[in-house]
């Protein structure tokens, strides 16, 4: 400590000052500004303590770590008190015994336990932190899942086009119009009748024997078509004495 102080005086560094609190109990290291707890020597695991007689400022006492089972050695500069501090922990271990011989050893138990059931508290109350932040976090992963899954405007509005069924409704005089809408727009008007091929409600094209080729039919029927075409370019009807029609082949 002698040395390391020369280094940072040196340096222009200052060792970090503490707060002690000596008790029957034991001695606490203490932050002076937070009065946050740093180190908790327990009385009865400190062995040694001890000022420098060469060094009136400085002081030690060696006490066993309750996890780690290992004896640390803990040394303060204390400002030219360090005889003073020494001699009131060893009238705590002298008021500690006397109140051991009053109670017959029931109070240092009673101690221990109290230490360890502190000790487990804080354990407790560290894991209960380290959940909730799990916690904490499960849920933030979840809220932006449930975004991602269903953002908004994503629910597509049911097409005009379309029955209760959501089917396309069956129109023979223009297939292309049962196409639905996109983006709002409208379909395209549906053409006049006029201007389409006549069809029936199965779509197909009335048959007119007047337009197949010569050779869908046998001589014979074809000479009477011909005819018949013949007496309708003339002016005639079906009602004329000019031709008649004769019975046809079943196949007509």
């Amino acid at each position: 400590l002698q040395f390391a102080r020369h280094i940072k005086k040196s340096e222009g560094q200052k060792t970090p000052k503490v707060e002690l609190q000596i008790s029957i109990y034991g001695v606490k290291i203490l932050d002076p500004k937070t009065k946050e707890v740093q180190h908790n020597c327990q009385l009865h695991r400190i062995s040694f303590c001890a000022d420098d007689k060469t060094d009136k400022r400085i002081f030690t006492f060696i006490c066993k770590d309750s996890e780690s089972n290992k004896h640390l050695c803990y040394v303060f500069d204390s400002e030219k008190c360090a005889e003073e501090i020494t001699l009131t922990i060893g009238q705590a271990f002298d008021l500690a015994y006397r109140k051991f011989l009053e109670s017959g050893g029931k109070d240092v138990e009673t101690r221990k336990q109290i230490a360890g059931l502190q000790k487990r508290i804080q354990e407790l109350e560290t894991e209960n932190t380290e959940l909730r932040n799990k916690v904490q976090d499960l849920e933030n992963q979840l809220r932006i899942t449930q975004v991602h899954a269903s953002p908004a405007g994503s629910v597509t509005p049911k097409s005009p086009s379309t029955d209760i069924f959501d089917m396309v409704p069956f129109s023979p005089i223009s297939p292309q119009s049962s196409t639905p809408t996109r983006n709002g727009t409208q379909p395209p008007p549906v053409p006049s009748r006029s201007t389409e091929i006549k069809r029936d409600l199965f779509g197909a094209e009335p048959f007119d024997p007047f337009s197949c080729g010569a050779g869908d039919f046998p001589p014979d029927i074809q000479s009477k078509l011909d005819e018949m075409q013949e007496g309708f370019k003339m002016g005639l009807t079906l009602e004329g004495t000019v031709f008649c029609l004769d019975p046809l082949d079943s196949r007509c």
